[in-house]
């Protein structure tokens, strides 16, 4: 059985495991991500609370509440530093690298239906002018985002650069 993920991306369970105990792995997988999470708020005093889910092939956990602009920090850089830890930290108890998804406040749920809108604004561009649009570098989490929604308008793109300006061209047909 084939699962969709937020970004539309159709994926296939790994090979030799069953749906359900796959299930079990990811929701494993927010369960230890959500402890990690739950103490660094402890520790740091702040109030949020946590919503875990599984959406397509990746666990996904969402801190909601309260003011929690520092754990987003400028341009998602303190959230994208805490997804990794959160992530190292399911490693240590699992031995597996995990593909797990952070939001803060909303934060990549938002960025993403920015990303779609300007997707959408570089595909026509692209078509009305047949010639190569860049776009200014993101994130890993941000060109996937653009990438699967030039896919599904029926344009090619590619990620040019070196990391942390990495960027995305969209292509005409």
């Amino acid at each position: 059985m084939t699962t969709q993920d937020v970004s539309g991306t159709v994926t296939e369970p790994a090979e030799g495991v069953s749906e359900d105990a796959r299930l079990k792995q990811l929701e494993q997988e927010g369960d230890i991500a959500a402890d990690y999470l739950e103490e660094l708020l402890d520790i740091a005093d702040l109030d949020g609370d946590l919503d875990m889910d599984v959406e397509g092939d990746r666990a996904a956990v969402s801190i909601v509440g309260g003011d929690l602009q520092q754990l987003v920090g400028r341009h998602g850089e303190v959230l994208d530093a805490l997804q990794e830890l959160t992530r190292l930290a399911v490693y240590r108890e699992t031995g597996e690298r995990s593909r797990m998804m952070l939001d803060v406040g909303g934060y990549r749920a938002d960025r993403r239906n920015t990303l779609m809108a300007l997707a959408d604004e570089t595909v026509a561009k692209v078509k009305e002018s047949g010639a190569p649009v860049s776009l200014k570098p993101m994130s890993p989490f941000e060109r996937k985002v653009v990438h699967d929604a030039v896919a599904e308008a029926g344009l090619t793109s590619e990620s040019s650069g070196v990391e942390p300006r990495r960027y995305v061209v969209v292509l005409p047909e």
